[in-house]
């Protein structure tokens, strides 16, 4: 008798980032918040910032993410990567942070549930969110798929 492949196995329906809906399978997260996880330092530059200067912030503070801030440094208004620097460096690019944002800015409140931050991020294909404060939305932290992960190993 053939066994059925895993593929067959698994359940048909998918959700938007091709990922099985497998509905809240880890009840230990679902008390876990973004608070609870992010990163409470915001790093960030100007929208007329270099590459390279987003690359020395990078570098000195150990990141993979920078927030570009409106003129007045308090709204987020695009978020750099260090993907977004890798190909400014693939193209031999000179240009600024505005130019080479890649990564739609994604907001999220400290008080969401950590699985809902994380379908966010699989649903935009971005591995940085945002964080704002619920009142006046102004930034509070940044949320990382590698904070996802600590949380889910830690679970």
């Amino acid at each position: 008798m053939a066994m059925p492949s895993p593929d067959a196995q698994r359940s048909s329906v998918r959700d938007a980032g091709g990922m099985p809906e497998l509905g809240n399978q880890f009840p230990a997260l679902a008390h876990v918040r973004v608070r609870d996880c992010m990163h409470h330092e915001v790093l960030s530059c100007s929208a007329e910032d270099s590459v390279q200067d987003i690359a020395v912030i990078m570098a000195n503070h150990r990141v993979h993410a920078v927030m570009i801030t409106s003129g007045n440094g308090e709204r987020p208004i695009g978020v750099v990567s260090d993907l977004d620097v890798v190909a400014a460096v693939a193209a031999g690019a000179r240009c600024t942070a505005h130019e080479v944002a890649a990564t739609e800015t994604l907001t999220v409140s400290g008080d969401e549930p950590v699985q809902a931050a994380a379908r966010l991020m699989n649903e935009h294909g971005v591995s940085h969110l945002v964080v704002v404060d619920a009142a006046g939305g102004y930034p509070v932290g940044v949320l990382s798929s590698l904070d996802i992960a600590a949380a889910y190993a830690n679970s």
